[in-house]
């Protein structure tokens, strides 16, 4: 059973590792990764012929403001971590 669930483990990190280079190398995600969790954060297409990769405009007139593209409009993909295990729960700390 142990052996299942790490060979499936494996097969999962390195799906999201190939899943994630495509996506970075379109270069419309960025990756952040953390002790807890892997994120793909959308960023503007480089090329948006709205905004021309930059994300948004400003708008003028009687109420300015920022208008996002939309080419930002797409989820954060977020792949959460399992916490490690403490292989010696009964140790003192020091």
């Amino acid at each position: 059973m142990r052996a299942r669930t790490a060979l499936l483990l494996v097969a999962a990190v390195s799906l999201t590792a190939t899943a994630a280079a495509v996506a970075l190398k379109a270069d419309a995600w960025e990756l952040t990764v953390s002790r807890n969790a892997i994120r793909l954060s959308p960023r503007p297409r480089p090329g948006c012929p709205d905004c021309r990769g930059e994300g948004g405009w400003w708008s003028e007139g009687l109420y300015p403001g920022g208008e996002l593209c939309w080419c930002w409009d797409r989820p954060t993909r977020t792949l959460r971590l399992l916490p490690v295990r403490d292989p010696w729960p009964d140790e003192p700390p020091f």
